[in-house]
C-alpha cells in the first residue's frame, strides 16, 4: 500500500446489502487498502432510525441521521438507501461536494441517470453502479469498458430472481403462482408488496441502464415495453413444456436495421417468453440471474450468478469502492457515460418475432380453416398446429393431435384448444390478427399471447 492519505467513506443506508457492505468494509479493510492503494476509512453510515434491527451487528457510533453533514468530506459516497427521494438529492449533493459515488439504486438510474451522469461530468466526479442491474454479476463493466469497441447487437437476461424462482418452481414441481409467491416472500426472496417483481417493473428499470450502455444512447424508462407474469398459469407452463419450451420473464434489448432507408433504432422489452430449453438461458434455475450478449465481434457472452442477496450485492458495491478508490489515487476527472449515439426507441408494435397463440374455439367441423384465414389475412403464418378436444359435460381431454389430425378431428362435443405456433411475424399485425381472432364466432377465448425469444 502506498503512503496516500486515508479515504473517507459514507455509506447512506443500512439495510440487506448496506450493513453487509459496512460489516465487509470493517472486517477486510486492510485486504482492501492493499487493492485499493490507500486505507479506507468508513467515516459514517446515514439512517432513518438509530434502533433500527440490522441483519449484522455494527458500532452504534458509526450510525447518524444527518446524511448532509456526513456526505461533506467524504471522498467516496455509497447510496444504497433505494427509491427515488432522497436518493436523488444526496447523490446530486455528494456529486456537488467533489466525492465519488457508489450506487446500486435502479430505479434512481433507470428515471433520473441522466441528471446524475450530467452532475458528475460537470465537476469531474464519476458514478459507480455495478450492482445495480444484477446484483453480483459482473455486467456493468463488460458493456461499459470491454464492449465499447464492439457493436452490440442483442441483449437477452433473466434479471429478476423473485420471477424466475416462482416461473422455476412452476415449471419443475407443477407449483401455483400464489403458493410460489407465498414461499418466495417467506424466503425473502419477493418483498410484502411483490406488485415491482411480478408486474416487471424492476426489471424494466434494469433494461434501461442496460440498452443505455450497450447502445451508448439514453433509454427513458418510459421508452421500455412491460409485462409481468401474474397471468402466467399451470396450463401455460405446460404447453410451453410440451412444445419444448420453459417461460421466463425476460429482458430484451434488440438493435433493429433501419426501415425504408430509415437509421437505426432499438427495442427495449420485458415480458414473459418462451425459450427452447437447449438455450442457455432455460437452465437459469432459482433466484439466479443471467445475461445473454450477443455483439458483431465478440459474438455470444453469457453472464451468469447471484442476482440479489445482500452479502452477493456487496460484492458488486465494493468493487466499485475499490475502482474509485483507484481513481483518487490516479487522479484525473471521472470517465463519462458514453450515451451519444441517440438511437430512437421503437414501440413494441414494430418488434419481429415468433409467437405461440393459444386459443378455445367451437369444436365444430371447418374452425381450424377460419382460424388460419384470420392469421393468413393479418399477415401471420402458422408454423405449427396443436388441437386438444375437451368434452363439454366433464372438461376432459378427448384427444390431441397434431394440424392434419386435428383438422378432421371435431366431434361437436363442446370445446377444443389450439396451441398455435407462427413463423415470424411483426407484432402490430399479431396484435391485430389476435383482436380479429377474439371478436370472430369461432373462438371462445384467446388464452394466452406469448413470445418466443433466443433463437
Amino acid at each position: 500500500m502506498t503512503d496516500y492519505r486515508t479515504l473517507r467513506v459514507a455509506l447512506l443506508g443500512a439495510g440487506a446489502v448496506g450493513s453487509q457492505v459496512a460489516d465487509l468494509l470493517l472486517r477486510h479493510g486492510d485486504e482492501l487498502a492493499d487493492r485499493a492503494g490507500a486505507k479506507l476509512e468508513l467515516a459514517g453510515i446515514a439512517v432513518r432510525d438509530l434502533d433500527a434491527k440490522r441483519d449484522v451487528d455494527l458500532p452504534r457510533e458509526l450510525f447518524t441521521t444527518d446524511a448532509d453533514t456526513l456526505i461533506v468530506g467524504s471522498d467516496i459516497v455509497i447510496e444504497l438507501m433505494g427509491g427515488i427521494e432522497p436518493a436523488r438529492t444526496q447523490v446530486l449533493h455528494a456529486i456537488a461536494s467533489g466525492a465519488d459515488v457508489v450506487t446500486a439504486n435502479k430505479a434512481l438510474l433507470a428515471t433520473h441517470g441522466s441528471e446524475v451522469f450530467e452532475a458528475a461530468d460537470q465537476v469531474g466526479a464519476e458514478v459507480y453502479y455495478e450492482a445495480a442491474a444484477a446484483g453480483a454479476i459482473p455486467i456493468i463493466r463488460p458493456l461499459r469498458d470491454s464492449l465499447a469497441g464492439d457493436r452490440v447487437v442483442r441483449i437477452m437476461g433473466i434479471v429478476n430472481g423473485t420471477t424466475n424462482y416462482i416461473l422455476d418452481r412452476m415449471d419443475t414441481e407443477g407449483a401455483d403462482f400464489g403458493d410460489v409467491l407465498a414461499q418466495a416472500q417467506a424466503l425473502g426472496y419477493a418483498e410484502a408488496d411483490p406488485t415491482a417483481d411480478v408486474e416487471g417493473y424492476d426489471a424494466a428499470q434494469k433494461a434501461a441502464i442496460l440498452a443505455s450502455l450497450a447502445f451508448h444512447t439514453t433509454v427513458p424508462l418510459d421508452a421500455v415495453h412491460r409485462e409481468g407474469i401474474t397471468a402466467v398459469d399451470a396450463a401455460m407452463i405446460e404447453s410451453a413444456r410440451h412444445a419444448g419450451y420453459v417461460i421466463k420473464l425476460l429482458a430484451v434489448c434488440e438493435r433493429l436495421a433501419g426501415e425504408n432507408g430509415g437509421g437505426e433504432s432499438i427495442s427495449v422489452r420485458v415480458y414473459p417468453a418462451l425459450v427452447e430449453r437447449t438455450h442457455p438461458l432455460a437452465s437459469v434455475h432459482g433466484a439466479n440471474n443471467a445475461v445473454f450478449v450477443q455483439a458483431e465481434a465478440a459474438g455470444d457472452l453469457m453472464f451468469y450468478g447471484a442476482g440479489a442477496g445482500g452479502v452477493q450485492t456487496a460484492s458488486a458495491v465494493l468493487g466499485d469502492v475499490v475502482s474509485a478508490a483507484r481513481r483518487h489515487i490516479a487522479g484525473g476527472i471521472g470517465v463519462g457515460e458514453s450515451t451519444r449515439a441517440n438511437l430512437p426507441a421503437v414501440p413494441i408494435g414494430h418488434v419481429i418475432t415468433r409467437y405461440q397463440i393459444t386459443l378455445e374455439v367451437d369444436d365444430q367441423p371447418g374452425v381450424l380453416a377460419t382460424v388460419a384465414g384470420i392469421l393468413s389475412e393479418g399477415r401471420v403464418s402458422i408454423a405449427t398446429v396443436e388441437q386438444t378436444v375437451i368434452e363439454a359435460s366433464s372438461g376432459a381431454v378427448v384427444s390431441t393431435g397434431s394440424a392434419n389430425e386435428a383438422q378432421g378431428s371435431a366431434t361437436g362435443a363442446g370445446s377444443a384448444r389450439l396451441v398455435i405456433g407462427t413463423h415470424k411475424a411483426r407484432e402490430q399485425d399479431l396484435s391485430e390478427t389476435v383482436e380479429r381472432l377474439a371478436a370472430s364466432g369461432v373462438v371462445e377465448r384467446v388464452v394466452s399471447v406469448l413470445r418466443v425469444e433466443g433463437n
